[in-house]
């Protein structure tokens, strides 16, 4: 990261495109446009309180810009030039002014710049919704309630944000660089802005190569894979957490050393689970997901893991390794796709099980948390024609037991490790 004083002016990153502040309010017809409460003649003020020297008015600013131009996600003709403004003042001094209430959506105290940022990025997403569909823009506007031509106006600006937003991704502060990071995420999900991803990536690639954040460097790594980039000079990281991050790529498909990556770090679920702070079924307000994922990364290793999988003989000693981990409450997230994998095409009734599938479901039936309320778990035995009923799968277990040893029978495998 650089210093403060290096820090890039972002109007000199952009070679001056972005209009002046003071340009933006006094050459703009406010009382033509509207945000969610009528004309928009009060915005100027608003934006101009983004910068008062008083924390909490800041704040309140803020939220007002939030309620009005952003109704619930919601675009107006006054957002494009209110976000403008505040690409503009990105780099105010004023916007570094540290408060705990900058923005209701986090209350962590923080620059109002990582604010100014993050809410720049919502208006990203809000412009982005339903860009790649085979909708046209009328139909996406109506759909989301937007004015015909609001939208169009949002997106056109995209590019001068952008400019603005990229030059915080080494800044000083991991805040702002991590609000940074977010809203340029969502400003190049425009596919108008997609040759600018190879650039933006190699920022990111020093900001890899300075770091010492865990999460902020595994973040990194999963944002340059959705984005279609490289990752696998990274599944050579000293750090476990950034190697499997990296291995996720949808980039890294097909490749041996990254599904190699994936099944070592499942091996050992508990320190999948130290890595960060996630949200649990016990406690959803622990920490917060790391971005491109849905969930837990465990379970989105998980799944990555199950499908690039040759068969569920390779995938066992990651299953059995789930199971103490598994209830009847994370069954779509473990232990449901994980049957899915051992019996691909279904369990015909009298079929022999194989050593795999039978080391697995005997692990499951001791599993007490994992048959508590088993309404929840009913739809994934049916899909693979097993019983649900607990009692009924160690019988077929019993019943299917395999010897170590015999002419002619298969020995039960021994737990491995993964190169």
């Amino acid at each position: 990261m650089t210093t403060q004083d290096e820090y890039p002016i972002a109007g000199q990153a952009m070679g001056g495109r972005l209009p002046s502040p003071r340009s933006l309010i006094e050459d703009t017809d406010w009382t033509a446009l509207e945000h969610a409460y009528g004309a928009a003649h009060d915005t100027p003020l608003r934006l101009l309180q983004l910068l008062d020297e008083n924390p909490d008015v800041q704040t309140g600013a803020l939220g007002l810009l939030d309620m009005s131009v952003l109704h619930q996600e919601s675009l107006y003709s006054a957002t494009a030039p209110a976000a403008l403004f505040v690409a503009a003042v990105l780099n105010d001094p004023r916007t570094l002014s540290v408060h705990e209430d900058h923005s209701t959506w986090d209350d962590r105290p923080r620059p109002l710049r990582a604010a100014l940022l993050e809410w720049l990025g919502l208006i990203a997403d809000s412009a982005a919704y339903g860009e790649t569909t085979d909708e046209n823009e009328e139909e996406d506007e109506e759909e989301v309630g937007n004015e015909p031509g609001v939208t169009e106006a949002v997106r056109a600006v995209r590019g001068l944000v952008h400019d603005a937003v990229s030059a915080h991704l080494l800044a000083p502060d991991p805040t702002v660089r991590e609000a940074a990071l977010g809203a340029t995420t969502a400003l190049l999900r425009s596919p108008d802005l997609a040759g600018r991803i190879a650039g933006t990536t190699r920022i990111l690639q020093r900001l890899l190569d300075e770091s010492t954040d865990r999460r902020e460097r595994a973040a990194t790594v999963m944002t340059i894979g959705a984005w279609g980039e490289d990752t696998t000079q990274w599944l050579d990281d000293p750090d476990p957490a950034v190697r499997a991050c990296a291995a996720l790529s949808p980039g890294c498909a097909g490749n041996t050393k990254a599904k190699q990556t994936l099944l070592r770090a499942l091996l050992d679920t508990a320190a999948v689970d130290s890595w960060f702070l996630e949200p649990t079924a016990a406690d959803p307000w622990a920490g917060h997901s790391l971005p491109h994922i849905e969930g837990r990364l465990r379970h989105a290793l998980l799944a990555t893991a199950i499908d690039r999988a040759d068969d569920f003989e390779e995938l066992l000693p990651v299953a059995l390794a789930s199971v103490p981990f598994s209830s009847n409450l994370t069954v779509a997230e473990d232990w449901g796709p994980l049957l899915a994998a051992a019996f691909p095409t279904g369990y015909q009734r009298g079929a022999e099980l194989t050593p795999a599938q039978h080391r697995y479901l005997s692990a499951l039936t001791e599993r007490d948390t994992c048959w508590r309320y088993t309404r929840l778990i009913t739809s994934w035995f049916d899909d693979v024609g097993l019983p649900a009923d607990r009692n009924a799968l160690r019988a077929l277990v019993t019943e299917g037991e395999l010897p170590r040893t015999g002419a002619g029978r298969h020995p039960r495998p021994d737990v491995v490790t993964y190169p």
